[in-house]
């Protein structure tokens, strides 16, 4: 009897997952095998694909002038957004979980960011970054300290956009949020007990207890910064001299502005693919060491 009923909960369950599976296949990895198909031919979008073999491949590592730095900018990118978002959001969660006075208003404020078209909002932070009349400059000139170019200085962009990403983090503060509020609250007891000062019972019970989050939240931070797109297309447009010329951003211009590209378009694609999978097994690699499970180090 009891076998009978774990096999019909069991179809139940494959049929309720069918959905789900053919979703992931019809848009994920159809798309991803036609992508690395392509990247073998030379196509314009209309007629007959012309076999290329691995030329776009070769051609983008030898002698395509601006790939390299692609690679260069999107790394570098995604490492500034990663990292701050990630001190900037516990921050603001470790904040937003003490008991303050209008606490419900202020986790909507910093959530708030996230929801905004990111168009609108990079436009927005190009006038606070304006050279001549945007608020930082003029909050820095009137602390006496020379002007930024921000945006226009090929050296300040890419930590200028990086910026940016992290104020729109707020997803990441949500979830940070969420985890604090399941931390026991046994275990800070029983370090106040033994005398633990606030920094002690952080490191020692806080953020431990947090890793698997801090994980999580690193991972789709990665995943989301290395495919970063919209501010070349709102704001720099790859400039100033291709200084925040993104991976994202060059396949699409070799996609849709250039005729007989899409081929190069989709080996870039393919690239960023395994750039972004090899960041990934990197994390999950080196997870085992710094991740703490409540119920055992084997989970």
């Amino acid at each position: 009897m009891l076998n009978k009923l774990l096999r019909k909960e069991a179809r139940a369950a494959y049929l309720y997952l069918i959905p789900a599976f053919i979703g992931l296949i019809v848009l994920t990895y159809i798309p991803l095998i036609a992508v690395f198909g392509l990247s073998f031919f030379k196509w314009g979008g209309t007629g007959a694909p012309e076999w290329n073999g691995i030329n776009n491949y070769i051609k983008l590592f030898t002698t395509d002038p601006y790939f390299k730095e692609s690679i260069k900018v999107t790394v570098y990118f995604s490492l500034l957004a990663v990292v701050g978002s990630m001190v900037y959001s516990l921050i603001v969660a470790m904040l937003l979980n003490r008991k303050i006075p209008a606490r419900g208003f202020f986790r909507a404020a910093f959530y708030l960011p996230y929801v905004l078209p990111a168009a609108a909002v990079y436009i927005g932070w190009s006038w606070l970054y304006n050279t001549e009349w945007g608020l930082f400059n003029y909050i820095l000139s009137k602390l006496g300290i020379e002007r930024l170019m921000f945006v226009s200085s090929s050296s300040q962009v890419v930590p200028s956009l990086a910026l940016i990403a992290v104020w729109l983090s707020g997803n990441l503060i949500v979830i940070f949020l969420a985890g604090l509020q399941n931390v026991p609250r046994v275990y800070h007891e029983a370090a106040e007990i033994d005398g633990a000062n606030a920094w002690q019972r952080f490191w020692h019970v806080t953020f431990p207890s947090m890793t698997p989050i801090i994980f999580y939240n690193m991972l789709m931070s990665l995943i989301t910064n290395m495919q970063v797109v919209t501010p070349a297309l709102a704001l720099t447009k790859g400039g100033p001299g291709k200084s925040s010329y993104f991976m994202s951003y060059m396949l699409y211009n070799y996609a849709f502005k250039q005729r007989g590209k899409i081929g190069l378009a989709c080996a870039i694609a393919f690239v960023l693919f395994l750039l972004i999978g090899a960041f990934t097994l990197l994390l999950f690699a080196t997870s085992k060491s710094w991740i703490f499970y409540e119920g055992g180090d084997d989970k």
